[in-house]
């Protein structure tokens, strides 16, 4: 073996044993930073693979498994990766051309910087053993969907394969022109089954829901996305006739049971690339939101696997919510379980724990309606004893609870993660006391945190701390802080002015009426 080759991580390699599992990475454009996420999660629960395809932005965390990286490395490159680079400039004189440019923009970028970064390395692929790997391109010449073994990979190829019409020109190979295939196909599972696979394993990123949006740019998205669930759906019939044939005897690819699905995808559809350009979401929390889910779906996943048609794929229509991420830290001690004695303890020693919480209000109206006032969240954890970016599998957020106290109200936190083979569950109150108008920044930033022994607050304590929010990690929330799935402005205004008038009146009530 050359010196140089690796074992992709998560191949099954000489271990195989049934069923024969593929992983499908489908397109996504920048949100792919979801599946390293997911590969987390997926290595976590040992779960292995023959084959491994990419499509579209799929293609990206492909090749950085093909390239050798561990998912736990893949994310750390998502989350520092520059997402300005993906973006870079033809030369001044294509945009006098006008509408009859090449492209809005090249691959410079990512050539000179993301695929570095991302340790994506063309020669390693190639030589990867212990799993086979599939990346299609559309051959736009003859107008066919190809699929390129790992093994004859190179730049061209992996440049190709995300290269969008109108985003960035195709890329020529020897007489043909090759771009992205997700006109074509977003998911290649008829390659995964035609190799023998038993079990796919899909993780989607595209948007698939029942809502039709106004605008170029949408409607644009809206073409992708048919595009590609139409193609997906194809092709879930024709497994469902394959599954027939093998029921019947007839197995043509040599599988010995019918052909299983798993898909993995968010619950409502993920930002687009420019929220992810805006800094209105980021590639930390995309990864953690993918961890979340694959974690959430392996919980409840069935050995059958979900049924063979379109709504596989769909997701809950979007309302005008809010969202916005949040960073807590402060001295932490294991072995405490008062947050006070505990910040004291670690202090002293110097350990420290953060909490890095994206909050996401899917619906601000019934947000405000209901009285526990709950939202989503998602995030990881930084603890010095058990390491950086462990993260969450989910978690509880409330703003301004009832406590059963008239006069206090809480801010709950919580978030569940594992640490060597451990569920743990990190649960943190914000304590807004009717008093002094004074108390009002202490209360509202300063979060008393236990840490459970196992999967919800009503396991032992090990550990205790008081987190807070600092002037300047105030100001990082409000760079954040947006209306989501907003049709204009005046919808992101309203949705905006919604959630400050609730957050006024809960201030002024409880240190103004109440006091």
């Amino acid at each position: 073996m050359n010196e140089t080759s690796r074992t992709p991580s998560l191949a099954a390699g000489s271990a195989e044993q049934p069923p024969r599992r593929s992983l499908i990475l489908a397109g996504g454009g920048m949100r792919v930073a979801y599946q390293a996420g997911v590969l987390k999660a997926l290595e976590q629960a040992g779960l292995r693979f023959f084959h491994a395809d990419g499509t579209s932005g799929g293609t990206i965390n492909l090749a950085m498994l093909f390239s050798g990286l561990s998912p736990d490395e893949m994310c750390e490159r998502w989350r520092t990766l520059q997402v300005r680079d993906f973006a870079s400039l033809l030369p001044l004189r294509e945009y006098t051309k006008g509408l009859r440019a090449p492209a809005l923009g090249d691959a410079d970028g990512i050539v000179r910087k993301v695929f570095p970064h991302l340790g994506i390395d063309p020669g390693r692929i190639r030589l990867a053993q212990g799993m086979a790997g599939t990346f299609n391109v559309c051959n736009y010449t003859r107008k066919t969907n190809e699929a390129i073994a790992h093994t004859d990979v190179d730049l061209d190829l992996l440049v190709a394969g995300i290269s969008l019409p109108i985003f960035m020109p195709p890329v020529r190979k020897d007489s043909a022109l090759y771009l992205d295939s997700v006109w074509i196909k977003d998911a290649n599972l008829m390659q995964a089954v035609k190799r023998g696979a038993e079990e796919l394993w899909l993780v989607w990123c595209i948007g698939n829901t029942a809502q039709y949006h106004d605008g170029v740019f949408r409607q644009y998205v809206h073409m992708i996305e048919i595009s590609a669930a139409g193609k997906l759906n194809e092709e879930l019939d024709w497994i469902r006739d394959l599954n027939a044939r093998i029921e019947r005897g007839d197995s043509p690819y040599g599988q010995r049971q019918a052909v299983r699905l798993h898909v993995i995808k968010p619950a409502a559809p993920l930002p687009l690339d420019p929220d992810f350009y805006a800094g209105r979401i980021d590639a930390a929390t995309l990864i953690d939101r993918g961890y979340a889910d694959a974690k959430r779906y392996l919980r409840r996943a069935r050995t059958e696997g979900v049924p063979l048609q379109p709504e596989a794929t769909s997701m809950q229509d979007g309302t005008t919510g809010i969202s916005f991420r949040e960073a807590m830290s402060g001295p932490f001690a294991l072995g405490e379980t008062d947050p006070r004695a505990g910040a004291a303890k670690g202090q002293v020693s110097g350990v420290r724990l953060t909490m890095h919480a994206t909050i996401d209000i899917a619906d601000i109206r019934a947000f405000v309606s209901d009285p526990q006032h709950g939202g989503g969240i998602s995030g990881h954890i930084d603890f010095t004893p058990f390491g950086q970016s462990i993260p969450a599998d989910g978690g509880v957020f409330r703003l301004f609870a009832p406590s059963g106290e008239p006069r206090l109200t809480w801010m709950v936190y919580e978030l569940g993660f594992e640490h060597g083979g451990r569920p743990y569950y990190l649960a943190g109150k914000k304590e807004v006391r009717a008093g002094s108008v004074l108390r009002m920044w202490g209360d509202t930033t300063t979060l008393y945190t236990q840490l459970h022994d196992g999967r919800d607050s009503n396991a032992p304590v090990v550990g205790a701390g008081v987190l807070t929010l600092g002037v300047g990690d105030l100001v990082k929330l409000l760079g954040t802080f947006h209306a989501t799935n907003a049709e204009s402005w005046t919808a992101r205004a309203c949705a905006s002015a919604t959630f400050a008038g609730f957050f006024a009146r809960q201030l002024w009530r409880t240190y103004i009426l109440k006091r």
